[in-house]
């Protein structure tokens, strides 16, 4: 049998084994994709000009619709106003926070697993780490949806992730290298439980796309215990002030690049 970890590739310069460790998610280098902001430079150029949070954010949003034609309207013959199905990462992330089990958690998974070779270790069930099972025939049928993949979406999601790296670069108000999140989780969860450290803290292997929030209470909403995470900035791949507009504002939502992590965790 196969096992994923000889496949693994990524395009961040990094190699997998350590991208996916303690060791880095404790003491973070930078991460890029890539090529995106040399084939972007324009918008980063833009980006550049912008005095504030919310400028920089409306910049890349009207800069990702032009680019990627994201509001194509027509008018069939007979005057009738006919709009044209073209993938977002906006309706992306609107599916993930729907259903990060769904198609749109499949794609956001492979884009992970493409472009940082973390592959997921959860979609609908927990994912062996050889190439197969009901799981993983599902996961890589649903990650190839054909609705997703009809205008560049990883190239969407590239720049969604290199705009947050530049984003939290630029505004965010303080120097350390991680942000305190928390995940409310249940008894049996897409988590894989590693060594117990001392007390409630642990090392768990998180999938390799989470959803986190900055905030407490939310996260207690979710599961019967609440995991604590320092998770590095560069592991960030979107958070809930980054644009302007957005379909998952109502749970200050970050979403987060697996591996293993130190987390603490605490019951409800």
């Amino acid at each position: 049998m196969i096992h994923r970890d000889e496949l693994s590739s990524n395009l961040v310069g990094v190699p997998t084994s350590v991208l996916a460790s303690v060791d880095f998610n404790a003491e973070p280098r930078p991460l890029h994709v890539s090529g995106v902001r040399e084939d972007h430079h324009t918008l980063f150029r833009y980006l550049s000009e912008a005095a504030s949070a919310f400028a920089a954010g409306t910049t890349f949003q009207d800069y990702m619709t032009v680019v990627f034609a994201l509001t194509l309207v027509g008018r069939r013959d007979d005057g009738q106003t006919l709009r044209h199905y073209t993938a977002s990462y906006l309706k992306l992330l609107a599916d993930w926070g729907f259903d990060a089990n769904g198609v749109a958690g499949a794609v956001l998974k492979a884009w992970v697993e493409s472009r940082f070779g973390l592959y997921p270790t959860f979609h609908k069930g927990p994912l062996p780490s050889g190439l197969s099972g009901p799981h993983w025939s599902t996961y890589v049928t649903e990650k190839m949806a054909s609705r997703y993949h009809n205008n560049s979406i990883y190239q969407q999601i590239d720049l969604l992730y290199e705009f947050c790296q530049w984003h939290l670069a630029r505004f965010n108000d303080d120097s350390t290298a991680h942000i305190k999140l928390y995940r409310g989780v249940n008894r049996v969860d897409e988590e894989r439980v590693g060594k117990r450290t001392r007390g409630h803290e642990m090392v768990v292997t998180l999938n390799n796309l989470s959803s986190f929030t900055h905030c407490r209470e939310i996260a207690d909403e979710f599961g019967d215990y609440i995991l604590e995470v320092d998770v590095p900035k560069v592991k960030i791949l979107f958070f809930n002030e980054l644009l302007p507009r957005h379909p998952l504002k109502g749970e200050a939502e970050y979403l987060v690049i697996g591996g293993e992590y130190r987390v603490t965790r605490h019951t409800l």
